[in-house]
């Protein structure tokens, strides 16, 4: 399935500005408007290493009333919290009504990253499935709208983005041993990732797959995805800012094709 996303998928500068302010200022209302009703929302960023989550994460947070909203980075558990069922600190984690929360990684950590590091067994790696399942199904039915995204780029552009991060020591602490470990076992994560979404999508908790590739499409893509869900339980009656299928975004033309294009027009 990842493997037939198209990862040239762009957008201008100039259009990223464009639509940009319009994406946020909407976001902003319907923040007030989910806590008025006092909908939970939980929003989770999963993706390769250097896929850009943190950075899109920020750009979501800089202009949201933070009274209403948290970003809770996951990572592994404490030694206290390893007393305690698996899934109970993320149960710590939950948004409270009208509260959005945005997870940087989450509780797939354990399907992933536990899973191919042999830190958990094959039984418990299975029956984490379930437990996830059962988890996002509890939750949706209490009311609370679960977004999922997994930011997608391919193995090569994730080398090039950890040889920029580790030509200079203020970013190169961002590569860490378990990146670099997961671009070396990047095929057999991709199979672990292939099969996490078969398993956990569901209508009530969705996985998004965002083509990682340009920043400036990862964001905009994940702005609409989250207006959309936002604006669809609130009230699906009322007029909508965005249409009810976003304007394709085109993807860069590869370098053969912008030479012929420049031909003809100088023909």
């Amino acid at each position: 399935m990842l493997e037939q996303i198209n990862l040239d998928l762009s957008l201008s500068k100039a259009e990223y500005k464009r639509r940009m302010p319009e994406l946020e200022s909407r976001l902003f209302d319907l923040e007030h408007a989910m806590f008025e009703a006092k909908i939970p929302s939980m929003i989770v960023f999963e993706g390769w290493a250097a896929a850009g989550k943190g950075s899109t994460i920020g750009v979501i947070a800089q202009r949201l009333d933070p009274r209403g909203f948290r970003v809770v980075p996951v990572m592994p558990p404490r030694t206290y919290e390893m007393g305690y069922p698996w899934l109970w600190r993320f149960w710590q984690m939950i948004p409270a009504a009208g509260q959005m929360v945005v997870y940087d990684t989450s509780w797939y950590r354990r399907v992933l990253v536990d899973h191919l590091k042999h830190s958990v067994t094959n039984r418990e790696w299975q029956a984490a499935y379930q437990d996830i399942v059962e988890f996002e199904q509890q939750l949706a039915a209490d009311g609370t709208v679960i977004i999922k995204f997994w930011l997608h780029i391919s193995r090569k552009e994730q080398a090039r983005r950890f040889k920029t991060l580790l030509k200079h020591k203020l970013t190169a602490w961002q590569v860490s041993d378990e990146d670099a470990a997961e671009h070396k076992s990047f095929s057999k994560v991709l199979a672990a990732v292939e099969e996490m979404l078969a398993r956990t999508d569901a209508a009530h908790a969705p996985w998004v797959i965002v083509e990682a590739t340009d920043r400036h499409y990862t964001r905009i893509k994940v702005m609409e995805t989250i207006i959309r869900a936002f604006e669809a339980r609130l009230d699906a009656g009322k007029p909508r800012l965005l249409p009810p299928t976003a304007p394709e975004i085109k993807p860069k033309a590869a370098p053969a094709a912008k030479a012929a294009a420049k031909e003809v027009r100088h023909a």
